[in-house]
């Protein structure tokens, strides 16, 4: 064992908390236990929330947001925001999937955002999500997952396709159908989500349904200090930003704030929708809040004068294969601590003053501080940092925790990150 590891609890945690979140929906309820089993109380968006000083939280879908106004001194509070995204890119299942093809039954999918197609080949693939189900005259949503391998996407043997070795491109409407069984009747997607949610076929009226890899996440490595597992970005930054929040609450700072953890979905796909990061999901909550200390959209207003948000998602590590792809005055070390990220077309929010906010954070938390830029000869991805920054109108920060192959169906982090990265946010929330 590594002696520089003196504590694999943080690391222990994001493991537990991947293998129990194969979907943004799943990621929202594991969140919203642990809150809860720290003292929080989940509210309705459609009831009246309460006056008294707690810590409560709300969940849309598979989007999450949570905070304590227990140490807050009136309704101009400031708040101070960790935001991040439960979504991770996969393939997800068409609303008429069932496909029959020279005697195999398969799958119609969806590409999800970005993912590195050629790691979810052959590979055994399980199913999540929601199902919605009739329920009287109205409908309720069903969570369901299987973690049998019940689907594959097979690559062509080489035999077949010799210019596999110069790279492959597959069709996606033609070449990335998964198959789940062998027959030339329909494999019956609707029955199979219908035994899922205990209810007859006629009563399953949609899905959020995706597939996910079901090889559970672990702690590996010659020193067991590397950890290995699906959705990393950005399950590590929900579960870091939760356990910074439940600190928060209980040992606030010397400053009277209002600590929140914002967790989005939809964020690969761009973050338009009801419940994404350019939505109305967070400033409404954020409103809300004061007017449950007995405060006006003035007092609202002001209190986010004085607010900022770090707006967390992974950083690229320095890929040791391929060291040249990262800018050489900012590698990246995993294992080196958070990672503030900046780029000057704005495609991250960091500026100088929310930079020295996170470094600030870091040092009350003595852990040390990574800056992450891109090449100049390559593009640069984006977060909810930008958006939010927008929403809001105000100071935003955008950091991460360094990772290897990002997007991949199975990615890798430093052990020890997950303990500095929980610490980092954990001051940001309540600074000394």
């Amino acid at each position: 064992m590594n002696p520089t590891l003196p504590d694999r609890a943080a690391a222990d945690g994001l493991v537990d908390y991947l293998n129990a979140s194969p979907s943004p929906f799943h990621a929202c309820a594991a969140t919203a236990q642990r809150l809860v089993e720290a003292g929080f109380t989940q509210l309705d968006e459609s009831a009246s929330w309460p006056a008294e000083p707690g810590r409560y939280l709300v969940v849309r879908g598979g989007s999450l947001v949570a905070w304590s106004t227990e140490h807050a001194e009136g309704p101009t509070t400031a708040y101070r925001v960790i935001g991040a995204h439960t979504d991770s890119p996969n393939l997800r299942i068409k609303p008429c999937p069932d496909l029959t093809r020279v005697g195999w039954q398969l799958l119609g999918v969806e590409i999800y955002g970005g993912p590195l197609i050629s790691s979810w080949l052959d590979r055994d693939l399980g199913l999540s999500g929601r199902i919605a189900v009739r329920d009287g005259s109205g409908t309720r949503a069903v969570l369901f997952r299987d973690d049998d391998p019940v689907l594959r996407v097979s690559r062509l043997a080489i035999h077949l396709d010799r210019s596999v070795r110069d790279g492959e491109a597959l069709n996606p409407q033609t070449q990335l159908a998964p198959h789940w069984g062998l027959g030339n009747a329909p494999g019956d997607f609707r029955g199979y989500l219908a035994q899922h949610a205990q209810v007859a076929p006629g009563d399953v009226l949609g899905w959020d349904a995706m597939t996910h890899d079901i090889a559970p996440a672990c702690i590996f490595g010659r020193d067991r200090d590397l950890v290995t597992g699906a959705r990393m970005d950005n399950q590590a930054t929900c579960h870091a930003g939760t356990s910074a929040l439940i600190e928060a609450a209980a040992a606030p700072g010397r400053t009277a704030l209002v600590p929140v953890l914002a967790l989005f979905d939809h964020e690969e796909v761009g973050s338009v929708s009801e419940r994404g990061a350019a939505s109305v999901f967070l400033p409404v909550v954020l409103e809300r809040v004061t007017a449950s200390l007995g405060g006006s959209r003035e007092h609202y207003l002001r209190a986010l004068a004085g607010s900022i948000v770090a707006s967390g998602d992974m950083a690229h590590g320095t890929h040791p294969n391929y060291a040249d792809r990262h800018e050489p005055q900012h590698l990246i070390a995993l294992n080196g601590g958070p990672v503030l990220k900046l780029n000057s077309q704005l495609r991250y929010a960091t500026d100088a003053l929310g930079a020295a906010a996170f470094r600030l954070a870091c040092e009350q938390a003595q852990v040390p501080c990574q800056d992450f830029v891109v090449r100049s000869d390559l593009p640069c991805g984006s977060t909810v940092g930008p958006v939010t920054a927008a929403g809001l109108g105000v100071s935003t920060v955008d950091f991460g925790a360094p990772m290897l192959s990002m997007h991949s169906v199975r990615e890798l982090v430093g052990a020890d990150d997950q303990r500095m990265y929980s610490a980092a946010l954990t001051a940001f929330l309540s600074p000394a």
